[in-house]
C-alpha cells in the first residue's frame, strides 16, 4: 500500500510540474518588416506526405492482424 502512494506522488509531482511549465507561456518575436517568401513545393515535402501514409497503413494493418 506504501508503494502505491508512492508511486501515486511521484506521479502527481510530474504531473504537476509539467503544468508549471505551461504557465510561463511563450513569448512571441515581433514580425519581421519583411515577409519570408513563399515555401517552395519540394520533393521533401512530398516524400515526407508518403512517408505518413505507409506509416499509417502498416499502422492499419498491424491492428487488424492483432
Amino acid at each position: 500500500m506504501s508503494s502505491i502512494k508512492a508511486s501515486a506522488l511521484i506521479f502527481l509531482a510530474f504531473f504537476l510540474s509539467g503544468l508549471m511549465e505551461l504557465s510561463y507561456g511563450q513569448i512571441l518575436a515581433p514580425s519581421p518588416a519583411v515577409a519570408p517568401p513563399p515555401i517552395g513545393n519540394d520533393g521533401k515535402m512530398i516524400d515526407q506526405g508518403i512517408a505518413y501514409v505507409l506509416m499509417l497503413i502498416a499502422l492499419l494493418v498491424t491492428y487488424l492482424i492483432h
